[in-house]
């Protein structure tokens, strides 16, 4: 069995690190997993199968007794975990078989704009801003964390000003540079995103990051800061920007929805939705996006609730930036960087990209 790791969790994730995959995945009655480049699959096919006691052994070589018993009074637990090589976010939970344990591998380097691919040229003139938020959306493991770590790096860099960021947990060390940065780390150093958020408005921030913004309070703190003379940066889990307006919008009861309105439009400064798609050649992932820019046009959409309309007007916006994920899905496409499959299963609009492909 010692050709396939056991007994401590380091040496599935060393394996993991080496061969760059993002996830790592110890289940019950499973073969140790990988997902490399988006695809789950098996390290190795001839494997045994992980026993409970296997999974439990795992559990144990690495968590601290307060986080094994916080595991047996809650069922599941989340953290950052660091070892000698490498910084992941840790998950391990009870499920009826046993244990079940989940690695995200995190890049310890943080990259830059350049080097994702963003497009730095419009989202520069973002960062310059002393108020306001910006957004970047996505499913789960779309790069939002490294796209937002590149941002305040950049910030870092560019401004002598306070940064806080609140995450959950903390992935990329992002040490001072030109600014002075503090990094929170929710259930370590504070409970929730909403007190943290809370806290953080009376530490004389300039710029706040916020890991995520899923719930009313959480949000609505965002945007009391944003509207109050500081640069909010934050996350949501939503596939466009037209959907991120209306998933901030939606959380807030009827009767304050118009108020909403006025204050998101007055207060938004972009939005990136960004995916991971596998690339044609099976080397990595190419990064597609969506990028909105609060132009008067798109706060007026905002204000008037017609969100309907802010495609066309990311459509007619191409000058500031603008861009909607179909038609970067059709750039990489045309670049032969992705396949025609992966191009028509991510985009929005299926029968035009269909007629664009040419599939019937």
């Amino acid at each position: 069995m010692s050709e396939y790791i056991l007994p401590h969790v380091d040496g599935y994730l060393k394996i993991g690190q080496d061969f760059d995959s993002s996830d790592i995945h110890l289940s019950v009655q499973c073969r140790p997993i990988w997902r490399r480049f988006g695809q789950l699959m098996p390290i190795w096919e001839e494997a045994p199968l992980l026993t409970p006691e296997d999974t439990e052994r795992l559990a144990r070589s690495f968590l601290q007794e307060a986080e094994w018993n916080r595991l047996q009074e809650r069922g599941d637990v989340d953290f950052a975990y660091q070892n000698a090589f490498g910084r992941y976010r840790a998950s391990v939970v009870k499920q009826r078989l046993g244990y079940d344990l989940c690695f995200r591998i995190i890049n310890t380097r943080v990259r830059t704009m350049e080097e994702i691919g963003l497009p730095t040229e419009y989202i520069i003139p973002l960062t310059k801003y002393t108020n306001g938020l910006i957004l970047v959306t996505g499913s789960v493991g779309s790069g939002k964390s490294t796209t937002l770590a590149s941002i305040i790096d950049y910030i870092n860099q560019d401004r002598s000003e306070h940064i806080i960021t609140l995450e959950d947990p903390i992935e990329y060390i992002i040490e001072s540079k030109g600014c002075q940065v503090n990094q929170r780390e929710v259930h370590k150093h504070t409970s929730s995103f909403a007190r943290a958020l809370r806290g953080a408005l009376r530490e004389d921030p300039d710029v706040i990051m916020v890991g995520e913004m899923r719930d009313l309070e959480t949000i609505q703190l965002a945007l009391t800061a944003a509207e109050t003379g500081h640069l909010v940066l934050g996350t949501l889990h939503t596939g466009s920007a037209a959907r991120t307006v209306d998933r901030i919008l939606d959380v807030f009861p009827v009767e304050q929805r118009e108020q909403i309105r006025i204050m998101v439009s007055e207060s938004l400064r972009g939005i990136i939705s960004q995916q991971l798609v596998p690339r044609a050649d099976g080397q990595g992932r190419a990064l597609a996006i969506e990028m909105l820019v609060n132009t008067a046009a798109i706060a007026n959409c905002i204000r008037d609730g017609k969100t309907f309309m802010i495609p066309g007007s990311i459509q007619t916006g191409k000058a500031q930036g603008m861009v909607l994920m179909d038609e970067s899905l059709r750039t990489l496409y045309n670049a032969g960087m992705i396949t025609a499959d992966e191009c028509l299963f991510r985009c929005e609009d299926k029968t035009t990209m269909k007629s664009y492909l040419g599939i019937k």
